[in-house]
């Protein structure tokens, strides 16, 4: 029985352990089901994220192509402007010109902003600077006989190209009805500039001396723009001289200032008109009556030049000497190349806050108003003169006038005096001379008649509205003028040189009291100028309050009668 009992243990524990068993493989079925559904997620998980992951680098890949691709279309672009970039004229610059345009015009404006090379950047084509349909390239051809070439350096700036190039050489055909006035630039970088942006074709000066001799010009007069006799000036005349035998008679005008002078000490009439001009201009557009009660608001004016090297940069000097003369202490002159040195940014900063002026009024000494003006004397750059002006810390305030010389009546008129030197050194008579010389011989009587001068500060008061009082009798003609003050104490009909030693001549001064619109009256010196002829400019000199004797170019026109 004991026996037994232990096989019947031993069986109940093998149905036990079998049973258990059995259990336990029944409970473990769900246990491996869960594991696999985790593991089947978190593959699922795996191949998502590296899905995510490929599809981001693909797109990275793509923004980096595009990237790429906009990069490269605007280095393309970047390329073609640098080629056109240069101051040579070949057989393919008007292909070049025509590729560039047509190049940055298929760009997106995020390749357009990417435009940067040597000396290509988005302002290139991207920069409104005005409209250039408003310019005229006076390149016409059936020039005739007589031709006044205007030469500039030149300025992609349109709308100062129109108000000071344009307006100079439209100021010399209306004073000069007879003869063609033509263009020429001598920066081919710009005339290229031009012409792909905007399609105007400029002449540089071979192109326009050979528009000249195709067309049989016999009589060239070249009145040039620039500044001063400076580096543009000798290349000009260099220009010329492999065409001096392509016309009977070739003449070369003065440039604005004049001649140079012997030292910083040496003035002309030329740099006194100029210096007077600007100085009036730059007041009156600061909201002052003149330049010296600008300077009782402790109110300084800059006026930036380019600046040079060549021997002419004495010129620069000489101006500062010449608005000294005229009493000005608060105008400086400065140069952007910062030669002769004491026209630097730094320096005039110095001289300026030295002499206790606490407001600063930048404007250009250029005629145009052009890169310089609006990127160096007033663009955003730190570096730019707006900028050290003001981080100098000595001024309260510190404002700019972007506007050229070329604008300003006054200048016009120099380089209209200045090409009829050179039209009279031709020996050509005007065919208008004859009619001119009739109406000039005016009945006795009494008229109202205009009076110009060749300077902004020597006028008729603008009470007086630009006019004077002409009386003629037996045939001799007087105008009494009255003029803005008391500063001009004598004038002399005839040149300075020969004023001071003839006292008996000398015109003296009446008292007039004239009468401004807003009823209010002013004291001011009258003079009774003796008038040669109507129509013509001649000679009047005149002597200020510091004794110097100074020649001016006047003239006399539109007499209206007023009684008989």
């Amino acid at each position: 029985m004991k026996k037994k009992s232990v096989t019947a243990l031993l069986t109940a524990a093998i149905i036990c352990s079998l049973t258990f068993t059995g259990c336990s493989g029944e409970k473990a079925a769900p246990a491996s089901g869960n594991t696999q559904t985790q593991e089947s997620s978190e593959t699922a998980q795996t191949a998502q994220t590296a899905e995510n992951t490929d599809q981001a680098a693909q797109t990275d890949a793509a923004a980096s192509n595009d990237t790429a691709a906009d990069q490269q279309a605007a280095d393309e672009v970047a390329a073609l402007i640098d080629a056109i970039y240069v101051q040579q004229r070949t057989d393919e610059t008007d292909e070049q010109c025509a590729q560039a345009k047509a190049a940055w015009d298929a760009l997106t404006d995020t390749q357009k902003a990417l435009v940067e090379g040597e000396n290509a950047d988005y302002d290139y084509f991207g920069r409104d600077t005005g409209d250039a349909s408003k310019d005229d390239p006076r390149n016409q051809d059936n020039i005739g006989e007589n031709e006044i070439l205007v030469v500039s350096f030149g300025t992609s700036f349109n709308d100062s190209r129109v108000s000071d190039i344009k307006g100079i050489e439209d100021a010399i055909q209306s004073a000069n009805p007879d003869w063609a006035v033509r263009r020429a630039f001598t920066a081919q970088i710009i005339i290229n500039h031009i012409q792909a942006r905007d399609g105007e074709f400029i002449d540089n000066m071979d192109q326009a001396l050979e528009r000249a001799v195709s067309n049989g010009v016999k009589n060239l007069v070249v009145q040039p723009t620039h500044l001063m006799h400076g580096a543009e000036y000798d290349e000009m005349t260099d220009a010329l001289e492999k065409y001096q035998d392509k016309f009977d008679t070739v003449k070369i005008a003065e440039p604005l200032l004049g001649e140079v002078g012997a030292d910083a000490a040496a003035v002309n009439t030329d740099k006194e008109a100029v210096a007077q001009a600007v100085m009036d201009t730059a007041a009156e557009e600061a909201g002052y009556k003149n330049i010296a009660e600008a300077q009782e608001d402790g109110v300084a004016f800059v006026f930036m030049g380019h600046g040079t090297s060549h021997t002419a940069k004495v010129s620069y000097s000489q101006m500062q000497t010449q608005m000294t003369d005229l009493g000005c202490a608060n105008a400086f002159i400065g140069t952007v190349e910062g030669e002769p040195e004491e026209t630097s940014c730094e320096a005039v900063i110095e001289a300026a806050a030295q002499a206790g002026y606490k407001k600063v009024i930048l404007r250009p000494l250029m005629v145009v108003a052009g890169d310089h003006a609006n990127n160096d004397m007033a663009g955003s750059d730190e570096d730019s003169w707006l900028n050290q002006f003001k981080a100098s810390g000595s001024f309260d305030s510190v404002d700019v006038q972007i506007a050229g010389l070329g604008s300003i009546d006054a200048i016009q008129q120099i380089y209209i005096a200045h090409t009829a030197d050179a039209i009279a050194q031709t020996g050509i008579t005007s065919e208008n001379a004859d009619s001119k010389a009739e109406s000039s011989k005016l009945a006795d009587g009494t008229y109202t008649a205009e009076f110009s001068t060749d300077s902004s500060m020597f006028h008729v008061s603008e009470a007086c509205d630009g006019k004077g009082t002409l009386t003629v009798k037996d045939g001799k003609m007087t105008m009494h003028i009255s003029l803005g003050s008391k500063n001009i104490l004598n004038l002399y009909l005839g040149l300075a040189k020969d004023a001071e030693n003839d006292k008996a001549n000398q015109l003296q001064p009446t008292e007039d009291t004239v009468t401004y619109s807003d009823g209010i009256t002013e004291e001011v010196y009258g003079f009774d100028v003796p008038v040669p002829v109507i129509g013509e400019e001649f000679d009047l000199a005149l002597v200020g309050t510091k004794g110097k004797w100074y020649d001016h170019k006047v003239s006399v026109t539109n007499p209206v009668l007023l009684q008989n």
